[in-house]
């Protein structure tokens, strides 16, 4: 059976007719930047285009697919400054920027709820 996803935020489009995003706009560039300019790209580039893609669709699914097993388990996150944290994961905003977690145990006590920002983690491990 599939187990549903907590969304915190659903993305808002360039207009508010839209659903996607402008790949001119800065918030696109800044998040979905590739290593080939698209703009200059040839017959050559194309191929390696395509590469690339796949590769990041399929490094995004994992990690997708890792969200979805971490739900509702203990996780220890690994963050700067040597602190180790331990929480149940919730779920993650739909920009990736942030960990939605419950009974978080830092080193100074347990937060009941808490916002993890991901830009502090260095790594996560949990039990499968």
């Amino acid at each position: 059976m599939a187990t549903p996803v907590s969304v915190l935020r659903l993305p808002k489009g360039p207009d508010p007719n839209s659903r996607g995003f402008d790949p001119k706009s800065p918030r696109f560039i800044a998040l979905c930047r590739t290593s080939i300019p698209t703009s200059a790209a040839s017959e050559a580039d194309a191929e390696q285009l395509q590469r690339e893609q796949r590769a990041r669709s399929a490094l995004r699914e994992t990690f997708l697919r890792c969200l979805l097993a971490m739900t509702n388990k203990k996780v220890q996150f690994r963050m700067y400054e040597k602190v180790k944290v331990e929480a149940t994961f919730g779920a993650s905003d739909i920009d990736m920027l942030n960990f939605q977690v419950v009974d978080l145990h830092t080193p100074i006590g347990v937060q009941k709820e808490a916002l993890i920002r991901c830009q502090d983690i260095i790594s996560f491990t949990f039990d499968a």
